[in-house]
């Protein structure tokens, strides 16, 4: 409430050129009504960010939004009457941030500053009114909507808010309509960096209501049954000092300074400076202890206008619509009216996989899982498995007592595979050797119905082969997790040569509700993933068998900002499981993918951890890595594994592995966790211009589409 000539600011300029780049908006309306505030404290101006849909479509704030929320705050300014504004949401929703449809549309960096201003020009008019103002938060809240909160001067926040956060930096943005500086100034550098920062490079890590109320974002918190209605009786005793809000001093000290760093290094230890926004947003808020309030605003629109511009938001806004969007309509899946249901599951195996899969397919599907192994003990071990598994859900409060016992009850083994005679869906997890695939399905085929699906879990074998000799081979599919199951989102869809529609279906159907990204696949060896990933670390391996220190080859491919480096991986996978997909491919295309001698030193030894818990390179394994006498360079060795992905991303679109090279990207962001910044990898492949290099073209002409 600083100054009031502050309050009736001109017009944003640009902002109607601007609005012509987001012709699809969606307007958020900022619906402004008088509610008399209880105890006689005055009338407020409540104003209701609503867009007209329900839940399922969230209030965003694109230009025309802005500008109708802009206008409602101007006309409560210009009255003498009230004694105080509050915002609030439609049912559910608060707000969840700008509305980015028309970002890629932007021309030049003028435009995207103009964003910036546009937002700090609305938003900032709430902390700057004459009257106190008050932020209801009763749903969903992220970027922005977490932001016109934070400009105004009090929040209450409902307990029925399941997701806060500030995600931009995920995409390839910054907090930048106040984020940067009000925040850490309100509750802290440390705090405000868990939000800006780490939870967004922790998967989007999302807080909920009371979490907010604790860190201090929220001055007190209301249950959501009448959370507005206790939200103004509240108001009110603020606005006639019944109740006076006391917030903790910010350590803008060594406190700040020791956040920052602690930050900055935990962010180069992961990114190793691919991905601008982070580092941004850690200067803004580094720097938001000294600024002014117009300072800190004009940096971050600065901020913007620099990210917008760039590759990675790019990359971030296609990525982000690989995941909402495609994901949701895989391509080539069948019509799902040909699925059929599924009251029965059964699980070849008892393994590590095998149980994981026993525990998903019971969660989501609700129905009995069967796990079979030829030893009791391991079947035993197997089923104990997934009951210790659903004990910890239980202590974490993510499953009920009641659901708890009824998981259990849902998982059962058994010695035998006549337990499936009634099951519609049987998946293998067996050691990955064809022969014993395929005795396997034979077995299975001598007891289930004929239209039972019959499903494999294999990381590199052929389908069709696996299918060959039964009765009913259409009704064979590959159906590849990620490891942890629990984690990784993709599933490999595989079409065998025979595989039937009716077959197909019923895979998409169970992977929806087994809530996975499902991508269809043609039998093609080690399918989308794991041929890609086998070749980059092939070449990583192919440099330490020339000669290559191990530790060089291993940071080579540090600037693109992977989860893991390649030796890490390695040690993840398996080296064995890795030795055998390297071999498979090795087999099918010898003139591109080759087996390491160093790496098949490595299983021959029996090693299966090549770091210690220092996570220093083993000296058993490095001397296992010895040999060669012609090295490269990390930069050499990062040239060579991204123009052997490029050229074998051409070869399997041009293979119809996959329908697009969309695919492609969606399975490296959704089963080996590859960074948004980076699209997957084909949009940073063309903008580098290796794509081009290799290949003679992009491979997203037109620039990338998820659709």
């Amino acid at each position: 409430m600083s100054n009031p000539n502050d309050a009736a600011r001109t017009a944003t300029p640009g902002a109607e050129e601007v609005a012509a780049q987001f012709a699809d908006e969606v307007v958020t309306k900022a619906l402004a009504r008088d509610v008399a505030l209880p105890y006689g404290a005055g009338t407020a101006v409540l104003i209701t960010l609503d867009n007209g849909h329900d839940h399922n479509k969230p209030n965003t704030f694109g230009p025309t939004g802005l500008t109708s929320l802009g206008a409602a705050i101007d006309a409560a300014a210009a009255r003498t009457d009230i004694a105080a504004v509050a915002v609030t949401g439609k049912p559910f929703i608060f707000a969840v941030g700008a509305d980015l449809t028309g970002v890629p549309q932007v021309e030049n960096r003028e435009q995207a500053h103009t964003i910036g201003r546009l937002g700090h020009d609305v938003f900032r008019k709430l902390g700057e009114l004459t009257v106190p103002t008050f932020a209801f938060v009763n749903g969903a809240a992220m970027g922005g909507g977490v932001e016109v909160a934070l400009h105004c001067d009090y929040r209450t926040v409902s307990t029925g808010v399941t997701a806060l956060a500030l995600p931009e930096v995920f995409l390839g943005l910054v907090p930048g309509w106040g984020g940067t500086y009000l925040l850490p100034n309100l509750i802290g550098a440390e705090a405000a960096l868990k939000l800006i920062v780490d939870n967004p490079l922790a998967q989007n890590k999302t807080i909920n209501g009371r979490k907010a109320h604790e860190m201090g974002i929220a001055d007190t918190i209301f249950e959501p049954a009448d959370f507005v209605e206790e939200s103004l009786r509240w108001a009110a005793r603020v606005v006639n000092g019944a109740v006076a809000v006391r917030r903790a001093e910010v350590d803008k000290g060594e406190a700040w300074t020791n956040a920052v760093a602690n930050t900055r290094f935990q962010v180069e230890g992961k990114l190793n400076g691919a991905a601008p926004a982070p580092v941004r947003a850690l200067d803004l808020v580094d720097e938001a202890r000294y600024r002014t309030r117009d300072e800190g605003f004009a940096a971050e629109d600065d901020a913007l206008a620099d990210l917008i511009m760039s590759d990675q938001l790019k990359a971030g806004l296609y990525a982000f619509d690989l995941t909402q969007k495609r994901a949701r309509k895989p391509a080539g899946a069948p019509a799902k009216e040909l699925a059929r249901p599924i009251t029965k599951v059964g699980v070849v195996g008892a393994g590590l996989m095998a149980g994981q899969l026993a525990l998903l397919f019971a969660r989501r599907l609700n129905v009995p899982v069967v796990l079979t192994d030829l030893d009791q003990e391991r079947l035993d071990r197997g089923v104990e498995y997934v009951h210790g598994e659903v004990d910890m859900l239980l202590a974490k409060g993510r499953v009920s007592p009641d659901t708890a016992t009824r998981l259990k009850g849902l998982v059962t083994g058994s010695l035998t595979k006549d337990s499936f005679a009634d099951a519609d869906f049987v998946i293998e997890a067996v050691f990955e050797r064809m022969d014993i695939k395929q005795q396997v399905f034979a077995e299975v085929e001598e007891v289930v119905s004929a239209e039972a699906v019959l499903a494999t879990n294999t990381s590199s074998l052929s389908v069709s082969e696996m299918a060959h000799g039964l009765r009913h081979p259409e009704r064979v599919v590959g159906f590849h997790f990620f490891n942890p199951v629990a984690v990784l989102p993709l599933l490999e869809i595989v079409r065998g040569e025979r595989t039937d529609d009716a077959t197909l279906a019923t895979a998409f159907a169970t992977a929806k509700t087994l809530k996975k990204t499902a991508v269809l696949c043609a039998d093609a060896p080690a399918f989308v993933v794991n041929r890609l990933l086998t070749l980059f670390m092939g070449e990583v391996l192919g440099a330490v068998e020339e000669g290559t220190d191990p530790e060089v080859a291993d940071r080579a491919v540090a600037p693109l900002g992977l989860p893991m480096p390649p030796l890490m991986l390695l040690q993840l996978v398996g080296p064995a499981v890795a030795l055998h997909v390297s071999e498979t491919l090795s087999a099918a295309f010898p003139d591109r993918f080759h087996v390491s001698e160093p790496h098949r030193r490595l299983v021959e030894a029996n090693k299966t951890e090549l770091f210690g818990s220092d996570l220093q390179l083993d000296p058993e394994v490095r001397e296992l890595f010895t040999g060669g006498d012609n090295p490269s360079t990390g930069e050499q060795i990062l040239n060579r594994a991204l123009e052997a992905l490029a050229r074998e991303i051409r070869i399997m679109l041009d293979e119809g592995v996959v329908a697009e090279p969309a695919d492609i990207d969606l399975c490296l962001i959704t089963g080996a966790g590859w960074p948004f910044h980076l699209g997957g990898i084909t949009p940073y492949l063309d903008w580098t211009g290796i794509a081009q290099k290799v290949n003679g073209a992009p491979f997203h002409p037109d620039g990338p589409k998820a659709i």
